[in-house]
């Protein structure tokens, strides 16, 4: 081999270190890039030159060239975030996110809302998720959008009144029950009950009004309560004990509502005696505890993720609703993805299709709320690779500098 061929052995060698210096300065200039992996170069030796007669011993390498780089898709470290919207995956899988064009794939999960109430990358990708109406997921894979979300009203359907009526008070004295109520509309309207003391025993009778163009009462506005000598609820319109039901016409109301059915819990459920909310013990009567199933109308206020991806909404109104279910891409040869940039990674022939699922499925991980992943750059490794990056550089053109000198000679010989 000539002293010549020397001289492209060791250019190799600068070029292919030199890729190797921009791969580790790539990696360390990423240290702190959420969800960033790190890239590793593969090298191979060029092919040989046979000196003579195909024998084995007599092949010479002509230097190195560069192949490729890997990336390391190796778990990183996590980190607490105070923002709702800030995730990160424990475990296989890709955010899925889509720019408009199509679909993309990043282990970033730093996500906000954009002014269109959309959840989206700092660099504008959606992200894509399953919608859930009323606890059931949806088929179609679309963009999380949370613009206009609200928890729709429910109307109250029963009510259990603690009170105590004052079993020493004067026949003909009365006392009175607010009790808060929701219509279809999510108008709260107070329905008032009152007591009035009857003359013979500890009983009281009871009257329920709803205020004036509220609505009315159309069937249950009245009845007895009958204590016994313990102060306990004994029965009910001079029978045993039941719960009592009232109907409300709510048409006239305004907004008009759906007429509907109240219970008035008085009775245990499971053993058919008084739950022991109404009392008629000989101390002043009051009211106690008010507990209905209705609420008003509420808007969003709070948003929470749970380990299966899962993004909750809080409202005002107490509620809390299933919004979005997360979906999650993986591959099977996830170091075949394709870099776009900013953290972003596009399939290719060489990563294969996309498996779309959801957190906590199959080998899928579980999403991580008001948590970010932080790179997987070691920076000890590159540090050490950035030695040895270096020496093998200066090495390679020590090559370079030692067959100039020896070409020199060989042109002195002249």
């Amino acid at each position: 081999m000539s002293l010549v061929g020397s001289l492209f052995t060791g250019v190799s060698g600068l070029q292919t270190n030199s890729q190797a210096m921009n791969i580790l300065g790539d990696n360390i200039s990423n240290v702190n890039t959420i969800g960033f992996k790190a890239s590793k170069g593969v090298f191979g030796d060029l092919f040989s030159s046979i000196l003579a007669n195909g024998a084995t011993t007599s092949q010479v390498g002509r230097g190195t060239q560069f192949l490729g780089s890997i990336q390391n898709f190796n778990q990183g470290s996590f980190e607490t975030s105070s923002s709702s919207l800030d995730l990160a995956l424990d475990g296989s899988g890709f955010f899925i996110v889509n720019d408009g064009q199509g679909n993309f794939y990043t282990r970033n999960g730093q996500f906000r809302l954009n002014d269109d109430g959309e959840v989206q990358l700092l660099t504008g990708q959606i992200l894509q998720g399953r919608r859930i109406t009323n606890g059931i997921v949806g088929t179609t894979l679309e963009d999380v959008d949370l613009a206009g979300v609200q928890s729709a009203p429910n109307a109250s359907t029963n009510f259990t009144l603690g009170a105590n009526l004052n079993g020493a008070s004067s026949a003909g004295v009365t006392f009175n029950s607010p009790i808060s109520l929701f219509n279809s509309s999510g108008a709260q309207v107070v329905m008032n009950v009152q007591f009035t003391k009857q003359a013979v025993g500890n009983n009281w009778t009871y009257s329920a009004s709803l205020p004036a163009g509220a609505g009315s009462i159309t069937a249950g506005a009245s009845g007895t309560l009958n204590f016994n000598t313990n102060g306990q609820l004994s029965g009910v319109n001079g029978g045993g004990l039941a719960n009592q039901t009232f109907t409300l016409d709510f048409s006239t109301a305004n907004p008009p509502a759906a007429a509907q059915t109240m219970t008035w819990n008085l009775v245990n459920p499971n053993t058919g005696a008084t739950n022991g909310k109404m009392t008629g013990f000989a101390a002043p009567s009051n009211n106690n505890s008010i507990v209905q199933d209705g609420f008003p109308t509420g808007t969003l206020i709070g948003l929470g993720v749970d380990k299966d991806g899962i993004i909750n909404g809080l409202f005002n109104n107490g509620q809390s609703e299933q919004l979005f279910h997360i979906a999650l891409a993986d591959f099977l040869a996830p170091s075949g993805l394709t870099r776009r940039g900013q953290n972003i990674f596009a399939e290719s022939g060489q990563s294969g299709q996309p498996i779309i699922a959801t957190a906590n499925t199959g080998g899928f991980g579980s999403v991580l709320g008001q948590s970010l992943e932080l790179s997987n750059v070691d920076l000890a490794n590159e540090f050490v690779n950035l030695i040895t990056t270096q020496q093998a550089f200066q090495a390679a053109a020590r090559v370079i500098t030692t067959t100039d000198d020896l070409l020199s000679e060989t042109v002195n010989l002249t």
